[in-house]
């Protein structure tokens, strides 16, 4: 569910690569199956005039205490956004905004309605144009790279250090044993 819920995130703060991801668990990584719940966290660098990003996911049935605190809905599937202004919960199709009387009134702004993922899934093999799918792997790729990052770090119980550019862990030489593999099983093989 990673790359669902944080694409949102991902999206609307411009995000990359992450410098860094930790993980945490109530049990222990298992070698075959994830744990019943996980939190992961990671850190971005800055990004033109924006400023780093630490982003928390929560994964399973666990919610950020905030959201408790400050008695906001508990829906299935939610963003929460934590700013020096206030706080925005958002789904892809509701929100909310905190402290809500200083945001009182606030109504969202008219997006124009892009074609659902079966419309772009049609026109992408009716045209026979991969972008068409509404799929871009230049963002695809970083935000699942992201989601990976933080199962490498449970998987390895120590906050990891990722240099993007040689795709390698430069902290933690377990974690790369994650990230790369040296060979495939025959009929495997790329």
């Amino acid at each position: 569910m990673g790359c669902h819920m944080i694409d949102l995130p991902f999206s609307a703060l411009d995000l990359k690569y992450p410098l860094t991801a930790e993980a945490e668990s109530a049990k222990p990584a298992h070698k075959e199956s994830g744990p019943p719940w996980l939190i992961a966290k990671w850190t971005f660098p800055a990004r033109g005039d924006l400023p780093p990003v630490h982003l928390t996911w929560y994964d399973g049935n666990n919610r950020p205490p905030l959201q408790k605190e400050h008695n906001m809905p508990d829906w299935p599937e939610a963003t929460l956004f934590v700013g020096s202004k206030g706080m925005l919960i958002a789904d892809y199709g509701h929100f909310k905004l905190y402290p809500e009387e200083q945001y009182k009134g606030v109504q969202r702004p008219a997006l124009p309605r892009g074609r659902t993922h079966h419309e772009n899934w049609i026109a992408a093999c009716k045209t026979g144009n991969p972008a068409e799918s509404g799929c871009q792997f230049d963002y695809s790729g970083p935000l699942t790279e992201t989601v990976l990052l933080g199962t490498v770090a449970f998987r390895t119980g120590e906050k990891i250090q990722w240099d993007a550019e040689n795709m390698k862990v430069t902290n933690c030489a377990k974690a790369n044993e994650f990230t790369h593999r040296e060979s495939y099983r025959k009929g495997w093989e790329i």
